[in-house]
């Protein structure tokens, strides 16, 4: 009993270390001789295994922090470091493979590619990664598509899937390569009252096996029931 708990103890400490830590982070967009600063020094740290909703107006910076922590832009100063690793020193291409192989990520407009069948779009991350064998890629697709509850429409176009469903199909490939993190950028922002409750159960779900979920909504009563919920005002984080 007593070997049981401490395995378990163990493992319950490797996922609240933090994963995500921002220090100091400022961003700012130049256009010619205009300068915006959509981030003013952030400093935000999120452990392994939490589900957090980031929540502001419209400009504040919400998407700007997601996008710093996925690696699609760098920060103007500071630093972000995702499992140990500090992103922002990173060259583009070695981005894209720790990208590839660290973050799972839904976006607002599923993002999917019309002419690829559900099974060939939740199977793009691998192709792109090239780390597992071809003929094992389909399998792995198959079983994602399995879990959110697609197995038994793997050669469809997006154009024949409902709006959640194709959100189903992006969060399948979200999970292509097993990413600790899971990042929504308004994941349920074009869904119906029920298909978004349903896309964050399915998140939720992902949370409680372990993954770490992130994701930004304007949707208030959405974001309080995530476990802690950061709010960005004016490129600065105001209230945890």
């Amino acid at each position: 009993m007593t070997a049981t708990l401490s395995v378990e103890a163990a493992v319950e400490r490797t996922i609240r270390e933090p994963l995500i830590e921002l220090e100091g982070v400022v961003k700012i967009y130049r256009t010619g001789k205009l300068e915006y600063p959509a981030l003013r020094g952030v400093d935000l740290t999120i452990d392994g295994g939490q589900m957090v909703a980031v929540v502001g107006p419209s400009g504040s910076g919400k998407t700007t922090i997601m996008n710093m922590i996925t690696g699609i832009d760098r920060p103007t100063a500071g630093s972000v470091v995702v499992d140990g690793q500090q992103i922002d020193e990173l060259s583009e291409e070695q981005l894209a493979v720790w990208r590839g192989g660290n973050v799972g990520i839904v976006f607002q407009f599923f993002q999917l590619l019309p002419t690829l069948t559900a099974l060939e779009n939740a199977m793009l991350p691998l192709d792109f990664a090239r780390r597992i064998p071809k003929r094992d890629r389909r399998g792995i697709a198959a079983h994602n598509l399995e879990l959110v509850g697609l197995g038994e429409k793997l050669d469809h176009l997006p154009s024949e899937l409902s709006g959640g469903e194709q959100q189903r199909v992006a969060i399948a490939r979200a999970l292509a390569s097993d990413p600790k993190l899971i990042i929504g950028d308004e994941p349920t922002g074009n869904l119906d009252t029920q298909t978004a409750a349903e896309m964050f159960e399915l998140l939720q779900r992902l949370n409680n096996e372990g993954k770490t979920v992130l994701y930004v909504t304007h949707d208030l009563e959405l974001a309080a029931r995530a476990g802690r919920v950061v709010t960005i005002r004016d490129g600065l984080v105001v209230g945890q």
